[in-house]
């Protein structure tokens, strides 16, 4: 059985682990004890703390798969993407030039410094073990923060983001960042990115030119490498799109990965989930029914599994002993469910192809 929970100051280990093994390596997500300590504490706070509106708290959660007692995943969300440092990402742009005396227009494509995505909750810093990939817990542990966000509305943003790690060539390489970025760091993309992790994105505004990048004159590879997610995200990203984020015109400064955004109500784990009391029932006399992500209405001891969306004629959801035990609650307690299938319609992977652009804000 697989709960995702708050992490704990016992998870450090797995914690380590888990970064050393993401792919790629992320920023969010450094391989660094001393960084990944303070993440402990910072959401241990978070979770404990009273809150009524979203400032710089870290939530972290973890994958723990019960039978095997091992901590297999996390993801973190930050209530405010730049509630401390300015979140910097680049702005796609169009600007237009031309003159009526030589008869000239032209769209010219441009990158713009921006730190508009830094009001936003942030999804970010997910990794899960291999051996889990390809199955349920996928879908879990990155939708299960969408369960504690519908239920605790005043700790987060109205508006959620997600940055997607940017695509890299066969050596490792970022395009994107040999054509801009090294011309003024003068580090290879893996030795930024952990400098990232380790510090903050903060210094870029330092370095980084502040007028706008004309995408003419990038390499080819570069060009192609914006708005495109690294190949072992791709799933991640079509679900994100299943789930009602839509690409955004902002890419990461490093990479130039996709960065997604969603209006929180208007996502389907938000609109298709409800409170149910709860009927406990042994788990071989349970009907037959898809499969739903169910979660209780606990804040430090939250905790969210995937169980049957078997519903009584009365409309109480029904839960095995075990469920309703690793959940911690009891027979008429109310707990949120919503499904863990996307509903259907257009494939979720030939939405990501399409840039599909949120004329908004973002």
């Amino acid at each position: 059985m697989l709960v995702v929970r708050p992490i704990a100051a016992a998870d450090l280990p797995a914690l380590e682990r888990l970064a050393g093994g993401a792919v790629p390596r992320l920023t969010n997500l450094p391989v660094h004890r001393d960084r990944l300590e303070e993440r402990i504490a910072r959401s241990r706070q978070a979770f404990a703390k009273s809150v009524e509106c979203p400032g710089d708290e870290h939530y972290t959660f973890v994958l723990e798969d019960l039978v095997r007692g091992e901590v297999v995943g996390t993801a973190t969300v930050r209530a405010q993407a730049g509630a401390q440092d300015a979140y910097y990402t680049y702005r796609q742009e169009t600007l237009i030039h031309a003159s009526q005396q030589l008869n000239v227009r032209r769209e010219v494509q441009t990158l713009a410094l921006s730190h508009e995505v830094s009001e936003a909750s942030l999804l970010c810093a997910y990794s899960l073990a291999p051996r889990y990939r390809g199955t349920s817990a996928e879908s879990l542990l990155r939708r299960a923060r969408l369960m504690l966000i519908a239920q605790y509305p005043e700790r987060f943003a109205t508006l959620l983001a997600m940055a997607f790690p940017g695509y890299l060539d066969a050596d490792g390489e970022s395009p994107f960042w040999n054509s801009v970025g090294r011309h003024f760091f003068v580090r290879d993309y893996e030795e930024i990115n952990t400098l990232a992790g380790i510090r903050s994105k903060s210094f870029i505004a330092e370095v980084m030119p502040q007028f706008p990048l004309y995408l003419s004159l990038l390499t080819p590879q570069a060009r192609a490498a914006i708005g495109r997610e690294h190949p072992d995200h791709e799933v991640a990203l079509a679900e994100m799109l299943g789930e009602g984020f839509q690409r955004s015109r902002h890419v990461d400064i490093f990479d130039a990965g996709p960065v997604i955004k969603a209006e929180r109500e208007r996502l389907q784990s938000f609109r298709r989930a409800a409170w149910h009391p709860v009927r406990i029932r042994p788990a071989h006399t349970l009907p037959d029914a898809e499969p739903a992500m169910v979660a209780n209405q606990r804040l430090a001891d939250f905790r969210c599994v995937v169980a049957r969306y078997a519903l009584s004629p009365t409309g109480q959801l029904m839960l095995s002993p075990e469920h309703a035990e690793v959940l911690g609650v009891e027979e008429g307690r109310a707990v949120l469910a919503a499904p863990l299938s996307l509903p259907g319609g257009e494939d979720p992977a030939t939405e990501a192809l399409d840039p599909g652009y949120d004329e908004g804000e973002l």
